[in-house]
């Protein structure tokens, strides 16, 4: 019988290989075509079946003649996973993606993939046999299996450089220069644990002068975000910590702090939070506000076919500690497939008196509902309605880059967005600006045009006009942006714009600025830039310039 036993391993260890080399010569898909693209994200038409896991980048090509393997406008990272599909953030576009653009994986992940693939074939065996004694031929061929880690283990991507810059003051003929920091990166399952670390951030780690102006730059800069977060699929727990929205309800705005919270079941979520509020595009904003509280969350659905969430929670705000109001929060948001969207945000808080008998119950202090309907891929329709009891107390100087839109019109609203060929996507909003206690309804309106490549010249241009009548004060913009990449590896982009800002919330009414950055990736991992940045509006005008270097990794 041991003769005939060995015989009979080795047969079948001598087919394990033939089988497993005819399912890898099949190959493996590589490219995934996009079926449905949303405000900031796509969805590919395959998932986990097809090897697609989250944190993965892919590069969206576009058919183009030029380039035999298509033209890359956009690089995107899958987000989250369904056995038949995948939803994607979009990280950084020169066109506008659309339905019908394929997605390449990157040379890494796809590697990454085979070896995957290979290892997963080499596991499957055409028959096992059991022996009372054990068998070592057996024995070996199981432990010569490789059992790699998941390719999501340890992978980290990113950048770490220094920056230096120079300001001169032109009100007092004062320069200040800095040394400042640059980190951008994605670390997957560090460790081979459960926690993540992305995000981006910008800042000063030195500054050479007494000068405490604070600049355009520097306030854009305090919109980054940079978090740890933990996501166990086999555990109830989540969490997240740094600078970073709370993903249940990003209404919120974003926070220095973090949440920790608790599924219940497949839907439910519940959990705490807390924080500052250090982003100055806020509709509440002060570098001195902190922020807890507790959430719910019920979500379900599916990306194909109809999907929603809705949150509802309590909260706490405080002013350097001392009570500033407390509020309770609702947001939701409905999906069905590409076509319709609606998405709704409410804060109602208690109107405190010093008479008791003025006192009164929750009252309605902000809400935001808006409604999307894409009947055809190239066309969208929007209806906004817009509304804040209190003055928002937003960073006035962001006005005319487009960060603080959302917080100019109050009161309904109505857009389209088309996407014309050859790249030419016209959009435009128009409305009534309406808040308690006005005299009388004043219109708003705001309308641009985006090109993707004027005149086959590759550069990429956005220019916006708005005019906007709030409560608060009454104003219009104009701003221009163009970019043009040279390559996988250099890019340029200049921004402009003009701001007429009529408000007793700040005295800097009236400016233009102008920005301009080349980024420069050489030797596959070094990179370069540089840039300046001029700015004048009455009482303060100055001139920056800055330069970078690091590596990527």
């Amino acid at each position: 019988m041991g003769a005939w036993r060995t015989f009979l391993t080795i047969g079948i260890l001598m087919a394990i290989p033939a089988s497993a080399a005819a399912r890898q010569q099949a190959g493996f898909q590589t490219r995934f075509g996009i079926k449905y693209v949303a405000e900031g994200a796509v969805y590919l038409n395959a998932g986990r079946a097809a090897g697609l896991a989250e944190g993965q980048k892919l590069t969206v090509r576009r058919n183009d003649p030029q380039h035999p393997e298509g033209r890359a406008i956009a690089e995107i990272e899958v987000v989250s996973v369904a056995s038949s599909s995948a939803a994607c953030q979009i990280r950084t576009s020169t066109e506008a993606v659309q339905i019908g653009d394929e997605a390449q994986l990157s040379a890494d992940d796809a590697e990454v993939l085979r070896k995957a693939r290979a290892v997963e074939e080499s596991r499957k065996y055409a028959q096992v046999i059991m022996f009372t004694e054990g068998d070592t031929l057996e024995q070996e061929a199981r432990a010569s299996v490789p059992r790699p880690r998941s390719p999501e283990i340890n992978r980290v991507r990113g950048r770490i450089g220094f920056e230096y810059s120079a300001i001169r003051d032109s009100e007092i003929y004062r320069q200040t220069s800095s040394l400042g920091l640059i980190l951008r990166i994605d670390a997957t399952r560090i460790l081979g644990t459960y926690w993540n670390l992305s995000g981006y951030y910008r800042g000063r780690l030195s500054r050479q002068s007494d000068s405490s102006q604070e600049t355009l730059s520097d306030l854009i800069q305090r919109t980054y975000h940079l978090h740890l977060t933990y996501n166990n699929p086999g555990s109830h727990w989540v969490a997240g910590f740094g600078r970073l929205y709370l993903p249940w309800a990003t209404s919120l705005g974003t926070m220095d702090g973090g949440y920790f919270g608790r599924r219940l079941g497949r839907r439910f979520t519940l959990g705490l939070f807390g924080g500052s509020s250090p982003d100055p595009t806020s509709w509440r904003y002060d570098r001195d506000r902190q922020l807890i509280g507790s959430f719910v969350n019920l979500e379900g659905g599916s990306f194909e076919a109809f999907r929603y969430s809705a949150t509802v929670g309590a909260a706490s705000g405080r002013i350097r500690w001392r009570p500033d109001r407390e509020f309770g929060f609702l947001e939701s948001n409905f999906l069905y497939k590409r076509y319709l969207s609606v998405y709704y945000n409410a804060e109602a808080d208690i109107l405190h008196s010093a008479d008791p008998a003025q006192q009164s119950g929750p009252a309605l202090s902000r809400s935001f509902l808006t409604v999307r309907v894409q009947p055809h891929r190239r066309v969208s329709f929007d209806i906004n309605h817009n509304y804040f009891r209190d003055v928002p107390t937003f960073d006035a100087r962001l006005v005319g880059t487009g960060l603080v839109d959302r917080l100019l019109f109050h009161g309904l609203n109505a857009g389209v967005r088309l996407e014309l060929p050859y790249g030419i996507n016209p959009y435009a909003s128009f409305g009534r600006s309406g808040k308690t206690g006005d005299t009388r309804n004043s219109w708003n309106q705001m309308f641009g045009i985006a090109v993707s490549d004027i005149i086959r010249t590759k550069i990429r241009a956005d220019l916006r006009y708005s005019k906007f009548d709030s409560a608060f004060g009454h104003g219009r913009y104009r701003s221009i942006s163009l970019t043009r990449p040279f390559g996988e590896g250099l890019r340029f982009e200049v921004q402009a714009g003009q701001q007429d800002f009529n408000s007793p919330l700040t005295a800097q009414n009236n400016a233009w600025w102008v920005n301009s950055n080349a980024d420069w990736i050489f030797s596959g991992r070094y990179f370069f830039g540089g840039g300046f940045t001029l700015y004048n509006s009455p009482g303060q005008g100055y001139k920056q310039w800055y330069l970078n270097l690091g590596y990527g990794f």
